[in-house]
Protein backbone atom coordinates (compact mmCIF):
# COMPACT_ATOMS: atom_id res chain seq x y z
CA UNK A 1 0.00 0.00 0.00
CA UNK A 2 2.98 2.31 -0.52
CA UNK A 3 1.08 4.49 -2.97
CA UNK A 4 -2.35 4.14 -1.36
CA UNK A 5 -4.02 7.32 -0.11
CA UNK A 6 -4.49 7.38 3.69
CA UNK A 7 -8.20 7.83 4.46
CA UNK A 8 -10.79 7.59 7.19
CA UNK A 9 -14.09 5.79 6.62
CA UNK A 10 -17.21 7.42 8.06
CA UNK A 11 -20.59 5.73 8.26
CA UNK A 12 -23.27 8.44 8.46
CA UNK A 13 -26.55 6.75 9.33
CA UNK A 14 -29.68 8.85 9.01
CA UNK A 15 -33.28 7.83 9.43
CA UNK A 16 -33.69 7.66 5.64
CA UNK A 17 -30.24 7.71 4.01
CA UNK A 18 -27.31 5.54 5.08
CA UNK A 19 -24.02 6.87 3.69
CA UNK A 20 -20.38 5.81 3.64
CA UNK A 21 -17.61 8.33 2.94
CA UNK A 22 -13.86 8.11 2.62
CA UNK A 23 -12.02 11.33 3.53
CA UNK A 24 -8.38 11.95 2.74
CA UNK A 25 -6.03 13.77 5.13
CA UNK A 26 -7.23 17.15 3.80
CA UNK A 27 -10.85 16.17 4.57
CA UNK A 28 -11.73 15.96 0.91
CA UNK A 29 -14.28 13.27 0.04
CA UNK A 30 -12.61 10.76 -2.26
CA UNK A 31 -15.31 8.09 -2.21
CA UNK A 32 -18.98 7.92 -1.25
CA UNK A 33 -21.95 5.61 -1.48
CA UNK A 34 -25.50 5.75 -0.19
CA UNK A 35 -28.41 3.36 0.35
CA UNK A 36 -31.94 3.42 1.70
CA UNK A 37 -33.73 0.60 3.50
CA UNK A 38 -37.45 0.14 3.78
CA UNK A 39 -38.53 0.21 7.40
CA UNK A 40 -39.94 -2.94 8.98
CA UNK A 41 -42.47 -3.17 11.80
CA UNK A 42 -42.06 -4.10 15.44
CA UNK A 43 -44.34 -6.44 17.43
CA UNK A 44 -46.91 -3.64 17.80
CA UNK A 45 -47.03 -2.91 14.08
CA UNK A 46 -45.10 0.36 14.39
CA UNK A 47 -42.38 1.21 11.85
CA UNK A 48 -38.79 0.70 12.97
CA UNK A 49 -35.23 0.44 11.68
CA UNK A 50 -34.27 -2.77 9.89
CA UNK A 51 -31.23 -3.39 12.05
CA UNK A 52 -30.30 -6.64 10.30
CA UNK A 53 -30.21 -4.89 6.92
CA UNK A 54 -28.17 -2.06 8.42
CA UNK A 55 -25.69 -4.49 9.96
CA UNK A 56 -25.27 -6.36 6.67
CA UNK A 57 -24.69 -3.09 4.82
CA UNK A 58 -22.05 -1.96 7.32
CA UNK A 59 -20.00 -5.12 6.86
CA UNK A 60 -20.54 -5.51 3.11
CA UNK A 61 -19.69 -1.91 2.27
CA UNK A 62 -16.70 -1.96 4.60
CA UNK A 63 -15.39 -5.08 2.86
CA UNK A 64 -15.81 -3.32 -0.48
CA UNK A 65 -13.77 -0.25 0.45
CA UNK A 66 -11.12 -2.31 2.23
CA UNK A 67 -10.59 -4.11 -1.07
CA UNK A 68 -9.88 -0.84 -2.91
CA UNK A 69 -6.11 -0.83 -3.46
CA UNK A 70 -5.90 2.94 -3.95
CA UNK A 71 -6.97 3.68 -0.35
CA UNK A 72 -5.40 2.81 2.98
CA UNK A 73 -8.14 2.98 5.63
CA UNK A 74 -6.47 4.20 8.82
CA UNK A 75 -9.58 4.76 10.93
CA UNK A 76 -13.35 4.35 11.04
CA UNK A 77 -15.99 6.37 12.85
CA UNK A 78 -19.77 6.70 12.93
CA UNK A 79 -22.42 9.39 13.13
CA UNK A 80 -26.07 8.47 13.47
CA UNK A 81 -29.41 9.65 14.73
CA UNK A 82 -29.27 9.10 18.44
CA UNK A 83 -32.73 8.71 19.93
CA UNK A 84 -32.83 4.94 19.41
CA UNK A 85 -31.47 2.17 21.62
CA UNK A 86 -30.14 -1.25 20.73
CA UNK A 87 -30.54 -3.83 23.52
CA UNK A 88 -27.79 -6.47 23.62
CA UNK A 89 -27.56 -9.66 25.66
CA UNK A 90 -24.38 -11.10 27.18
CA UNK A 91 -23.35 -12.57 23.83
CA UNK A 92 -23.85 -9.32 21.95
CA UNK A 93 -27.08 -10.34 20.20
CA UNK A 94 -29.94 -7.88 19.71
CA UNK A 95 -32.86 -8.70 21.98
CA UNK A 96 -35.54 -6.59 20.28
CA UNK A 97 -36.20 -4.50 17.22
CA UNK A 98 -34.68 -1.01 17.29
CA UNK A 99 -37.83 0.85 18.28
CA UNK A 100 -38.50 4.13 16.51
CA UNK A 101 -38.35 7.41 18.39
CA UNK A 102 -41.70 8.13 16.71
CA UNK A 103 -43.34 5.15 18.45
CA UNK A 104 -46.32 6.28 20.57
CA UNK A 105 -45.50 6.31 24.29
CA UNK A 106 -47.99 4.83 26.77
CA UNK A 107 -49.62 7.57 28.85
CA UNK A 108 -49.85 5.23 31.83
CA UNK A 109 -46.08 4.68 31.91
CA UNK A 110 -45.39 8.40 31.61
CA UNK A 111 -47.78 9.09 34.48
CA UNK A 112 -46.16 6.40 36.66
CA UNK A 113 -42.69 7.76 35.97
CA UNK A 114 -43.63 11.23 37.19
CA UNK A 115 -45.66 9.98 40.16
CA UNK A 116 -42.59 8.01 41.27
CA UNK A 117 -39.79 10.41 40.38
CA UNK A 118 -41.13 13.95 40.29
CA UNK A 119 -42.91 16.66 38.39
CA UNK A 120 -42.62 16.56 34.60
CA UNK A 121 -41.46 20.17 34.27
CA UNK A 122 -38.84 19.86 37.00
CA UNK A 123 -37.41 16.67 35.50
CA UNK A 124 -37.44 18.29 32.07
CA UNK A 125 -35.43 21.28 33.35
CA UNK A 126 -32.94 19.12 35.25
CA UNK A 127 -32.34 16.81 32.28
CA UNK A 128 -32.60 19.59 29.64
CA UNK A 129 -35.08 17.37 27.85
CA UNK A 130 -38.60 18.46 26.98
CA UNK A 131 -41.05 15.60 27.57
CA UNK A 132 -41.09 14.08 24.08
CA UNK A 133 -42.20 10.50 24.67
CA UNK A 134 -40.14 7.94 22.76
CA UNK A 135 -37.83 10.73 21.58
CA UNK A 136 -36.49 10.64 25.16
CA UNK A 137 -34.45 7.44 24.88
CA UNK A 138 -34.28 7.10 28.67
CA UNK A 139 -38.04 6.66 28.58
CA UNK A 140 -37.56 3.86 26.05
CA UNK A 141 -35.43 1.93 28.52
CA UNK A 142 -38.00 2.59 31.27
CA UNK A 143 -40.68 1.25 28.94
CA UNK A 144 -38.71 -1.93 28.32
CA UNK A 145 -38.26 -2.48 32.07
CA UNK A 146 -41.99 -2.41 32.78
CA UNK A 147 -43.41 -3.46 29.42
CA UNK A 148 -41.08 -6.41 28.75
CA UNK A 149 -39.48 -7.31 32.10
CA UNK A 150 -38.25 -10.68 30.85
CA UNK A 151 -36.35 -9.03 27.99
CA UNK A 152 -35.10 -6.25 30.27
CA UNK A 153 -33.58 -8.85 32.61
CA UNK A 154 -31.49 -10.19 29.72
CA UNK A 155 -30.09 -6.76 28.71
CA UNK A 156 -26.34 -6.55 29.19
CA UNK A 157 -25.92 -3.21 27.39
CA UNK A 158 -28.36 -0.63 26.06
CA UNK A 159 -26.43 1.26 23.38
CA UNK A 160 -27.46 4.32 21.41
CA UNK A 161 -27.29 3.62 17.69
CA UNK A 162 -23.89 5.31 16.98
CA UNK A 163 -22.22 3.28 19.74
CA UNK A 164 -23.88 0.07 18.57
CA UNK A 165 -22.36 0.56 15.12
CA UNK A 166 -18.94 0.97 16.71
CA UNK A 167 -19.56 -2.14 18.83
CA UNK A 168 -20.09 -4.17 15.66
CA UNK A 169 -16.42 -3.64 14.78
CA UNK A 170 -14.73 -3.48 18.18
CA UNK A 171 -16.85 -5.76 20.33
CA UNK A 172 -16.58 -3.05 23.02
CA UNK A 173 -19.70 -1.49 24.53
CA UNK A 174 -19.44 2.18 25.49
CA UNK A 175 -21.68 5.20 25.90
CA UNK A 176 -20.90 8.62 24.48
CA UNK A 177 -21.86 12.00 25.91
CA UNK A 178 -23.18 13.39 22.61
CA UNK A 179 -25.82 10.63 22.60
CA UNK A 180 -26.52 10.64 26.37
CA UNK A 181 -26.83 14.44 26.39
CA UNK A 182 -29.39 14.84 23.60
CA UNK A 183 -33.01 14.97 24.87
CA UNK A 184 -32.65 11.52 26.46
CA UNK A 185 -33.97 12.54 29.93
CA UNK A 186 -31.01 10.54 31.29
CA UNK A 187 -28.50 13.23 32.25
CA UNK A 188 -28.60 15.73 35.13
CA UNK A 189 -26.97 18.79 33.60
CA UNK A 190 -26.57 20.58 36.94
CA UNK A 191 -24.79 17.68 38.64
CA UNK A 192 -23.02 16.35 35.53
CA UNK A 193 -24.16 12.80 36.21
CA UNK A 194 -27.02 10.44 35.47
CA UNK A 195 -30.24 11.82 36.94
CA UNK A 196 -31.48 10.42 40.25
CA UNK A 197 -34.52 8.84 38.56
CA UNK A 198 -32.20 6.83 36.30
CA UNK A 199 -30.19 5.61 39.28
CA UNK A 200 -33.30 4.90 41.37
CA UNK A 201 -34.68 2.70 38.58
CA UNK A 202 -31.38 0.85 38.25
CA UNK A 203 -31.07 1.82 34.60
CA UNK A 204 -27.39 2.71 34.99
CA UNK A 205 -26.70 -1.00 35.30
CA UNK A 206 -27.85 -1.41 31.70
CA UNK A 207 -25.89 1.56 30.34
CA UNK A 208 -22.33 1.05 29.12
CA UNK A 209 -19.37 3.00 30.59
CA UNK A 210 -18.98 6.54 29.25
CA UNK A 211 -16.01 7.27 26.98
CA UNK A 212 -14.86 10.61 25.48
CA UNK A 213 -16.03 11.31 21.94
CA UNK A 214 -12.45 11.35 20.62
CA UNK A 215 -11.60 7.89 22.01
CA UNK A 216 -10.60 5.14 19.58
CA UNK A 217 -9.82 1.45 19.86
CA UNK A 218 -7.74 -0.77 17.62
CA UNK A 219 -9.79 -3.42 15.85
CA UNK A 220 -8.55 -6.19 13.59
CA UNK A 221 -10.63 -6.09 10.42
CA UNK A 222 -9.81 -8.37 7.49
CA UNK A 223 -6.35 -8.90 8.93
CA UNK A 224 -5.63 -5.18 9.33
CA UNK A 225 -5.44 -3.15 12.53
CA UNK A 226 -7.62 -0.05 12.24
CA UNK A 227 -8.50 2.65 14.79
CA UNK A 228 -12.27 2.74 15.40
CA UNK A 229 -14.11 5.59 17.12
CA UNK A 230 -17.08 5.12 19.46
CA UNK A 231 -19.47 7.14 17.30
CA UNK A 232 -21.29 10.46 17.70
CA UNK A 233 -24.83 11.80 17.68
CA UNK A 234 -25.37 13.40 14.27
CA UNK A 235 -26.39 16.91 15.43
CA UNK A 236 -23.33 17.18 17.66
CA UNK A 237 -21.06 15.88 14.91
CA UNK A 238 -22.29 18.56 12.49
CA UNK A 239 -21.19 21.26 14.93
CA UNK A 240 -17.56 20.09 15.13
CA UNK A 241 -16.24 21.75 11.91
CA UNK A 242 -17.53 25.09 13.20
CA UNK A 243 -16.06 24.65 16.69
CA UNK A 244 -12.70 23.92 15.12
CA UNK A 245 -12.85 26.76 12.58
CA UNK A 246 -14.23 29.64 14.70
CA UNK A 247 -13.24 30.77 18.19
CA UNK A 248 -15.33 33.94 18.53
CA UNK A 249 -18.87 33.36 19.86
CA UNK A 250 -21.16 32.18 17.06
CA UNK A 251 -24.51 30.50 16.56
CA UNK A 252 -25.10 27.73 14.04
CA UNK A 253 -28.53 27.52 12.43
CA UNK A 254 -28.72 24.04 10.97
CA UNK A 255 -31.65 23.93 8.55
CA UNK A 256 -33.65 21.11 7.06
CA UNK A 257 -36.97 19.58 8.04
CA UNK A 258 -36.21 21.08 11.44
CA UNK A 259 -34.29 24.34 11.82
CA UNK A 260 -32.07 23.89 14.88
CA UNK A 261 -30.32 26.91 16.41
CA UNK A 262 -27.18 25.73 18.25
CA UNK A 263 -25.32 28.05 20.63
CA UNK A 264 -22.16 26.48 22.12
CA UNK A 265 -21.51 29.68 24.11
CA UNK A 266 -24.76 29.83 26.12
CA UNK A 267 -24.10 28.00 29.40
CA UNK A 268 -27.16 29.33 31.27
CA UNK A 269 -29.59 26.79 32.79
CA UNK A 270 -32.78 26.04 30.93
CA UNK A 271 -35.84 27.89 32.14
CA UNK A 272 -39.44 26.69 32.22
CA UNK A 273 -40.29 29.21 29.50
CA UNK A 274 -37.51 27.92 27.24
CA UNK A 275 -38.67 24.33 27.66
CA UNK A 276 -42.20 25.40 26.77
CA UNK A 277 -40.79 26.83 23.51
CA UNK A 278 -38.91 23.66 22.49
CA UNK A 279 -35.49 24.70 23.78
CA UNK A 280 -33.21 21.92 25.00
CA UNK A 281 -29.52 21.15 25.46
CA UNK A 282 -27.09 18.97 23.59
CA UNK A 283 -23.65 17.95 24.81
CA UNK A 284 -20.92 18.41 22.23
CA UNK A 285 -18.04 15.98 21.77
CA UNK A 286 -15.79 17.79 24.25
CA UNK A 287 -18.43 17.41 26.95
CA UNK A 288 -19.64 21.03 26.95
CA UNK A 289 -23.41 21.74 26.84
CA UNK A 290 -24.88 23.42 23.77
CA UNK A 291 -28.21 25.20 24.09
CA UNK A 292 -30.50 24.52 21.15
CA UNK A 293 -33.94 25.55 19.92
CA UNK A 294 -36.00 23.85 17.24
CA UNK A 295 -38.46 25.10 14.64
CA UNK A 296 -40.40 22.87 12.23
CA UNK A 297 -39.66 25.31 9.41
CA UNK A 298 -38.44 23.08 6.60
CA UNK A 299 -41.55 20.95 6.57
CA UNK A 300 -43.80 24.03 6.70
CA UNK A 301 -41.84 25.61 3.83
CA UNK A 302 -42.29 22.55 1.60
CA UNK A 303 -46.02 22.32 2.25
CA UNK A 304 -46.69 26.01 1.66
CA UNK A 305 -44.58 26.20 -1.51
CA UNK A 306 -46.74 23.41 -2.92
CA UNK A 307 -49.84 25.41 -2.00
CA UNK A 308 -48.51 28.58 -3.67
CA UNK A 309 -47.44 26.74 -6.82
CA UNK A 310 -50.81 25.01 -7.14
CA UNK A 311 -52.79 28.22 -6.57
CA UNK A 312 -50.85 30.27 -9.13
CA UNK A 313 -50.27 27.44 -11.62
CA UNK A 314 -46.49 27.57 -11.26
CA UNK A 315 -43.73 24.98 -11.14
CA UNK A 316 -42.42 24.43 -7.61
CA UNK A 317 -38.85 24.48 -8.92
CA UNK A 318 -39.29 28.21 -9.63
CA UNK A 319 -38.95 29.00 -5.92
CA UNK A 320 -35.66 27.21 -5.34
CA UNK A 321 -33.69 30.11 -6.78
CA UNK A 322 -36.07 33.05 -6.48
CA UNK A 323 -34.15 36.23 -5.69
CA UNK A 324 -35.05 38.58 -2.87
CA UNK A 325 -37.19 41.57 -3.90
CA UNK A 326 -36.92 44.38 -1.36
CA UNK A 327 -39.79 46.35 -2.89
CA UNK A 328 -42.18 43.40 -2.64
CA UNK A 329 -41.02 42.65 0.88
CA UNK A 330 -41.54 46.23 2.02
CA UNK A 331 -45.20 46.14 0.94
CA UNK A 332 -46.02 43.03 2.95
CA UNK A 333 -46.98 42.43 6.57
CA UNK A 334 -43.98 42.04 8.81
CA UNK A 335 -43.13 41.72 12.45
CA UNK A 336 -46.46 43.05 13.70
CA UNK A 337 -48.07 39.70 12.93
CA UNK A 338 -47.84 36.33 14.61
CA UNK A 339 -49.68 34.70 11.71
CA UNK A 340 -48.94 31.29 10.30
CA UNK A 341 -48.75 31.43 6.52
CA UNK A 342 -50.97 28.36 6.34
CA UNK A 343 -53.83 30.54 7.66
CA UNK A 344 -53.40 33.21 4.96
CA UNK A 345 -55.76 33.50 1.99
CA UNK A 346 -53.70 33.17 -1.20
CA UNK A 347 -56.36 35.17 -3.02
CA UNK A 348 -55.09 38.25 -1.16
CA UNK A 349 -51.84 38.21 -3.14
CA UNK A 350 -51.54 39.69 -6.62
CA UNK A 351 -48.71 37.38 -7.66
CA UNK A 352 -46.95 34.25 -6.53
CA UNK A 353 -43.86 36.39 -5.86
CA UNK A 354 -45.81 38.32 -3.25
CA UNK A 355 -47.19 35.14 -1.71
CA UNK A 356 -43.74 33.54 -1.60
CA UNK A 357 -42.15 36.58 0.04
CA UNK A 358 -44.95 36.64 2.64
CA UNK A 359 -44.28 32.97 3.36
CA UNK A 360 -40.60 33.70 3.92
CA UNK A 361 -41.36 36.75 6.09
CA UNK A 362 -43.67 34.66 8.27
CA UNK A 363 -41.10 31.89 8.57
CA UNK A 364 -38.31 34.31 9.49
CA UNK A 365 -40.49 36.04 12.11
CA UNK A 366 -40.85 32.66 13.81
CA UNK A 367 -37.20 31.82 13.16
CA UNK A 368 -36.09 35.07 14.79
CA UNK A 369 -38.06 34.21 17.91
CA UNK A 370 -36.72 30.63 18.01
CA UNK A 371 -33.09 31.65 17.45
CA UNK A 372 -33.28 34.49 19.98
CA UNK A 373 -34.28 31.96 22.64
CA UNK A 374 -30.70 30.61 22.66
CA UNK A 375 -28.84 33.93 22.42
CA UNK A 376 -29.51 34.65 26.09
CA UNK A 377 -27.04 37.49 26.69
CA UNK A 378 -24.14 35.73 24.94
CA UNK A 379 -21.96 37.94 22.74
CA UNK A 380 -22.76 36.13 19.51
CA UNK A 381 -20.97 37.93 16.69
CA UNK A 382 -21.89 35.67 13.78
CA UNK A 383 -24.74 33.42 12.69
CA UNK A 384 -23.81 30.61 10.31
CA UNK A 385 -26.66 28.99 8.37
CA UNK A 386 -26.12 25.58 6.85
CA UNK A 387 -28.45 23.17 5.13
CA UNK A 388 -31.30 23.87 2.72
CA UNK A 389 -32.21 27.42 3.76
CA UNK A 390 -28.59 28.58 3.39
CA UNK A 391 -29.16 28.32 -0.38
CA UNK A 392 -32.36 30.39 -0.24
CA UNK A 393 -31.50 34.07 -0.88
CA UNK A 394 -34.90 35.32 0.30
CA UNK A 395 -34.62 33.52 3.64
CA UNK A 396 -31.01 34.60 4.08
CA UNK A 397 -31.65 38.28 3.32
CA UNK A 398 -34.63 38.40 5.68
CA UNK A 399 -32.65 36.64 8.41
CA UNK A 400 -29.85 39.19 8.07
CA UNK A 401 -32.47 41.92 8.43
CA UNK A 402 -33.86 40.22 11.53
CA UNK A 403 -30.43 40.33 13.22
CA UNK A 404 -28.90 43.61 11.98
CA UNK A 405 -26.26 43.77 14.73
CA UNK A 406 -24.89 40.30 13.90
CA UNK A 407 -23.08 39.12 10.78
CA UNK A 408 -25.13 36.48 8.97
CA UNK A 409 -23.46 33.98 6.65
CA UNK A 410 -24.63 31.16 4.44
CA UNK A 411 -22.18 28.41 5.32
CA UNK A 412 -21.33 25.26 3.47
CA UNK A 413 -19.41 22.22 4.67
CA UNK A 414 -19.41 19.17 2.45
CA UNK A 415 -21.26 16.56 4.50
CA UNK A 416 -20.85 18.39 7.83
CA UNK A 417 -22.02 15.47 9.98
CA UNK A 418 -19.59 13.00 8.45
CA UNK A 419 -16.79 15.58 8.43
CA UNK A 420 -17.39 16.21 12.13
CA UNK A 421 -17.18 12.50 12.93
CA UNK A 422 -13.84 12.35 11.09
CA UNK A 423 -12.49 15.45 12.84
CA UNK A 424 -13.45 14.09 16.27
CA UNK A 425 -10.76 11.40 16.01
CA UNK A 426 -8.29 13.42 13.92
CA UNK A 427 -5.36 12.61 16.21
CA UNK A 428 -5.88 8.87 15.79
CA UNK A 429 -5.27 8.77 12.05
CA UNK A 430 -4.16 12.10 10.58
CA UNK A 431 -0.69 13.61 11.08
CA UNK A 432 -1.55 16.79 9.19
CA UNK A 433 -2.97 19.90 10.95
CA UNK A 434 -6.70 20.58 10.92
CA UNK A 435 -7.68 22.32 7.69
CA UNK A 436 -8.55 26.00 7.90
CA UNK A 437 -10.70 26.16 4.77
CA UNK A 438 -13.38 23.55 5.45
CA UNK A 439 -16.24 26.04 5.51
CA UNK A 440 -17.29 28.20 2.57
CA UNK A 441 -19.02 31.42 3.66
CA UNK A 442 -21.26 33.94 1.89
CA UNK A 443 -22.04 37.12 3.80
CA UNK A 444 -25.55 38.62 3.73
CA UNK A 445 -25.50 42.25 4.89
CA UNK A 446 -28.58 43.62 6.68
CA UNK A 447 -30.19 45.95 4.16
CA UNK A 448 -31.65 49.05 5.76
CA UNK A 449 -34.81 49.04 3.64
CA UNK A 450 -36.00 45.64 4.91
CA UNK A 451 -35.08 45.77 8.61
CA UNK A 452 -38.61 46.63 9.66
CA UNK A 453 -40.08 43.72 7.71
CA UNK A 454 -39.02 41.15 10.26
Amino acid sequence: MIDATPVIAIFDVGKTNKKLFLFDEHYEIVYQTSVQFAEITDEDGDNCEDIKALRRWIFNSLNEVLALKQYNIKAINFSAYGASLVYLDNEGHELTQVYSYLKPYPGRLKQNLHITHGDEKILAMQTASPALGSLNSGWQLYRLKYGQPGVYAQVSSALHLPQYLSYLLTGKAFSDMTSIGCHTALWDFDNNDYHHWVKAEGLTGKLAPVMPGNKTFSAEINGRHIQVGIGLHDSSAALIPYLISFKEPFLLLSTGTWNISLNPFDQTPLTADELEHDVLKYIQYQGIPVKASRLFAGYEFEQQVKRIAAHFGRDEARYKHMEFDADVSARLKGADTQAQFSDRDLGAFATDVEAYHQLMIDLVVHQKRSTAMVMNGTPVKQIFVDGGFSKNPVFMQLLAAAFPAIEVFAASVAQATATGAALAIHQAWNSKPWPTDMIALKHYPAKVDVKNTV
